[in-house]
């Protein structure tokens, strides 16, 4: 990313941050990813290659604007999945505005639904949803997790830590992957098979 558009959307990050701050609800916020987070998820995209990219939660495509541009650098392509059409169409607002529309598939659906049906084709999964789901993802999640090296990266393990324990358990269970924990923003769980 070069640095005019890295400057461009961290502004509208602050822009996100301020509105945020003026509702009262929680699940009425955009509750976007950290900056750090998001730099730090683009740069592992683009240096391991990966290039069948999964985004589960989109909200308002801020983590999504750093997905597409690794995306674009790794000739990949980024399929992201939002529940909420309101914030699909903010997302693909953003998208367009950065030029980032390309690589990317937005969808409006039931991320269960998706992964139920999903062909194992990805390399890279991001999941920033309702973590009240998380287990029930998971037997999808390791299906479409097949491709050698292939990577899941998880919001809020250290922020919300009592809302992922019992995920990372069933996962760490199995015995056959590894689990990591990086401390960086709201925390990122990494998996993948050992």
């Amino acid at each position: 990313m070069n640095k005019q558009t890295k400057q461009e959307i961290l502004r509208l990050y602050k822009t996100f941050q301020e509105e945020d701050s003026t509702k009262e609800n929680r699940l009425d916020r955009w509750r976007n990813l950290e900056p750090e987070s998001a730099e730090l998820i683009s740069t592992i995209v683009k240096t391991q290659q990966f290039r069948n990219l999964l985004e589960i939660g989109t909200s308002n495509g801020f983590s999504t604007l750093w997905l597409a541009d690794a995306a674009l650098s790794t000739a990949g392509k980024l399929t992201t999945l939002e529940i909420d059409a309101t914030r699909t169409a903010k997302a693909r607002e953003h998208l367009a505005q950065f030029d980032l529309l390309s690589p990317v598939t937005l969808l409006t659906l039931d991320a269960k639904a998706f992964l139920e049906t999903a062909d194992p084709v990805f390399d890279f999964i991001f999941l920033d949803a309702q973590r009240s789901y998380y287990t029930s993802y998971w037997p999808d999640l390791k299906r479409l997790l097949q491709t050698p090296n292939s990577l899941l990266i998880v919001d809020n393990a250290v922020s919300h830590h009592d809302q992922v324990s019992d995920f990372i358990a069933l996962i760490q269970r199995e015995g056959v992957y590894t689990t990591h924990v990086d401390p960086v923003g709201a925390g990122l769980l990494f998996v993948s098979k050992k």
